[in-house]
């Protein structure tokens, strides 16, 4: 993965900055941006909301988003001051994007640590169900010494759906494991890098089918778009091998999990760890909990260091006040 250039806390600096979110505390973020920024204001929660209230928002020149207020959002972007949307996260998708307007710079977060973290969840989850080990945690509490059936890596399938940066290092990783692996992606994927000379590769719709037929575990890490969304479904399910294992790192949208449920009911499914949802924090009477064959994670796949999102937001901001196009802006259309 390449890595972003370092950037001068003094370079460019906002006026001020403001950080959005309805579902998270963004306080984590102040000391990484404090050391990033030392001469800029940061602005958050009840601070933002009164002087978005009094109108007195023109100095804020960057938003850093996770599922930020509508309201807020919409508010600053009507200032002609706001100049970047900076995501905290790897995707886009939990901003409104079709309310900005056209030319905003919304940049999403590169970053190797978080891919690192993603390649340790995913190779955890496969070597999780494929050697048994929920069956072995059962065992140990029962204080019974018992062995499972015992299965070379050679012998599973994994599929990977989204093969950007995140599904090529868990490609990578699982190919080194010995696992057979296979990927795929909307439109064929060309130049693939150093050690995934060993995976097979399928690309559009006419390959899906084809695809999802040999994988003994499904991982989803693709964007989530219009095109992707509810792309977990019982028709995709019942194209993959019976009992199959699901691994959604993705988004919580693209799994339809009534689906899933009946899927487990018919045994077409035979696990599923999920690390997404589509409401979160999952509620405590939701269905998942209280299956056995699925493992819930609280959105913990991997993580970002504050310290590379301020580096990166610097870098952004610097390259736009040059009149330069920041390198990872997304394209709003493609929605990655």
């Amino acid at each position: 993965m390449t890595a972003m250039p370092s950037t001068d806390a003094h370079t460019a600096a906002p006026r001020s900055i403001a950080f959005l979110s309805k579902s998270i505390a963004m306080d984590f973020l102040l000391p990484a941006y404090q050391a990033q920024f030392p001469g800029s204001r940061l602005l958050l929660g009840t601070e933002l909301q009164a002087l978005l209230d009094a109108g007195q928002h023109s100095d804020i020149e960057v938003a850093v988003c996770w599922h930020p207020p509508a309201a807020q959002l919409a508010q600053l972007t009507q200032s002609e001051g706001l100049q970047l949307v900076q995501s905290i996260a790897a995707g886009i998708d939990h901003i409104d994007t079709q309310a900005l307007p056209a030319s905003m710079p919304v940049c999403r977060i590169m970053d190797s640590t978080m891919g690192y973290g993603m390649t340790a969840f995913v190779s955890w989850s496969v070597i999780h169900r494929q050697r048994h080990m929920d069956r072995y945690v059962a065992h140990a509490a029962q204080r019974q010494w018992r062995e499972e059936p015992i299965a070379a890596p050679s012998q599973h399938r994994v599929g990977i759906a989204g093969l950007g940066t995140l599904g090529q290092g868990c490609a990578k990783a699982l190919l080194a494991m010995g696992y057979q692996v296979r990927g795929w992606s909307r439109s064929a994927k060309q130049d693939l890098p150093a050690g995934l000379e060993g995976l097979q590769t399928f690309h559009g719709q006419a390959q899906k089918a084809e695809f999802l037929s040999g994988c003994d575990t499904l991982v989803c890490l693709l964007p989530l778009t219009d095109e992707t969304q509810g792309f977990l479904d019982l028709a995709l399910m019942r194209q993959l091998p019976r009992g199959a294992h699901l691994v959604n790192v993705g988004r919580g949208a693209h799994l339809v999990e009534a689906d899933l449920l009946t899927a487990l009911a018919e045994g077409q499914i035979g696990a599923a760890t999920l690390d997404t949802f589509s409401t979160e924090p999952l509620p405590a009477d939701h269905p998942f909990w209280q299956d056995p064959r699925i493992l819930v994670t609280p959105h913990i796949a991997t993580r970002t260091d504050p310290r590379v999102i301020a580096r990166q937001t610097a870098h952004n901001f610097s390259r736009i006040r040059a009149g330069q196009a920041a390198e990872v802006a997304v394209d709003l259309g493609r929605g990655y």
